[in-house]
């Protein structure tokens, strides 16, 4: 199986439905079509999901007359690949300056029970964990 496009590679469109199915999980081209904000036709969401077939990043089973669309790859793995994607692409592969940047983005004011659960993290991560 080829690897699942990087997050860059995807159209704001095929993004929406990639949110939408990692949200709902299975769904039919009707269920997707609900949820996308200004919802092109019938054809165009199919045509997208082929599209996100070709790519890897969707699959499909048939249920009666329909098709049932699920991603390629749970979200978590999904966040992990576009997380690596950024870290590299504007961070120069550097996880502290990425870190640094989100500390910068959020509230400076960390609980300390969060600050423990992220040196706990921290401690996994480096004991190969993950």
């Amino acid at each position: 199986m080829a690897k699942p496009s990087a997050p860059s590679e995807l159209s704001r469109r095929e993004r929406q439905v990639m949110n939408i199915l990692h949200r709902r999980g299975p769904s039919t081209v009707s269920e997707i079509m609900d949820e996308l904000p200004d919802p092109p036709t019938y054809s165009a969401v199919r045509s997208i999901l082929r599209i996100l077939a070709e790519k890897d990043v969707v699959r499909y089973r048939e249920d009666g007359p329909r098709y049932v669309y699920i991603p390629a790859e749970s979200a978590e793995q999904s966040q992990e690949s576009a997380l690596a994607h950024l870290v590299e692409t504007y961070f120069a592969g550097s996880t502290e300056q990425a870190i640094t940047a989100l500390l910068r983005l959020g509230d400076a004011d960390i609980a300390e029970q969060d600050i423990e659960r992220l040196r706990a993290q921290i401690r996994t991560a480096r004991d190969g964990g993950r």
